[in-house]
């Protein structure tokens, strides 16, 4: 047996995950810059869509993003005129950050994303949520690993 078999690119579970995401990030570009927004962008456009407002630590912690990435994005949403930021009121610690007007009208454009990208992805419904299940139980698993 070869010891350094688990080395081999092919043998790393990373690897197609890396590039998978690139790829699809790649298929998002087209649609997303009929947008004028990055990846990173819109998926934090979809939570704000979803939750209407949401503290920048869980918007976050729901992007699976550390504060230095994302406070960026958030200012350039924000120069966009797509959300607001403010200080709660009740806690001076915790920044709010909803989408204004502007940004919410947009969800009605964003709508053709996903549907243009179901038809650039060669798996039928079935594998979709196999593959869908198998990454948020890998994504909420990864956590548990210590050396």
């Amino acid at each position: 047996m070869d010891k350094y078999a688990p080395l081999k690119l092919d043998g790393q579970l990373c690897f197609p995950l890396y590039a998978v995401s690139r790829e699809i990030k790649k298929l998002y570009r087209p649609f997303l810059e009929k947008l004028d927004l990055t990846y990173t962008q819109y998926i934090a456009m979809l939570v704000l869509w979803e939750e209407d407002s949401i503290s920048v630590r869980d918007l976050g912690y729901k992007l699976h993003l550390d504060s230095g990435t994302l406070t960026p994005v958030l200012k350039s949403l924000e120069a966009k005129g797509l959300v607001k930021r403010y200080r709660c009121a009740s806690d001076e610690r915790v920044l709010i950050i909803e989408p204004t007007e502007k940004g919410a009208k947009m969800k009605e454009d964003a709508l053709e994303v996903p549907l243009s990208l179901a038809k650039c992805i060669k798996l039928d419904m079935a594998e979709v949520k196999q593959l869908y299940d198998l990454l948020y139980k890998l994504l909420d698993s990864s956590c548990e690993c210590e050396e």
